[in-house]
């Protein structure tokens, strides 16, 4: 698998998304009150409410994560999930890594 550099360094710009990837990273301890099983992911909602900004914006740094790879989405119903894309970060690190 090969990660794109490019866009995941451009989606990893944004702090917001950097937090949003770290919230995701453990469920658990970020989205206890979830409702739904965390193995689904994390609702859109849950994050919406988490970042403290609109809607519309959470949704816009939602979409940049998923158009880097760094992580997927499963619609349930009217509900969204996301979870981190782990083979495509773990791809990212170690290319980083022998690159730098």
């Amino acid at each position: 698998m090969t990660p794109d550099i490019d866009a995941i360094h451009k989606a990893l710009a944004n702090p917001v998304r950097r937090d949003i990837l770290g919230w995701l990273r453990e469920p658990q301890l970020h989205f206890c009150d979830q409702e739904f099983p965390l193995e689904h992911g994390v609702c859109a909602g849950k994050i919406d409410e988490l970042c403290g900004l609109s809607q519309s914006t959470v949704s816009a740094h939602l979409a940049a994560l998923q158009r880097a790879g760094l992580v997927t989405s499963k619609r349930v119903g009217q509900w969204v999930f996301f979870k981190r894309n782990e083979p495509v970060i773990q791809a990212f690190l170690e290319h980083m890594n022998a690159k730098l």
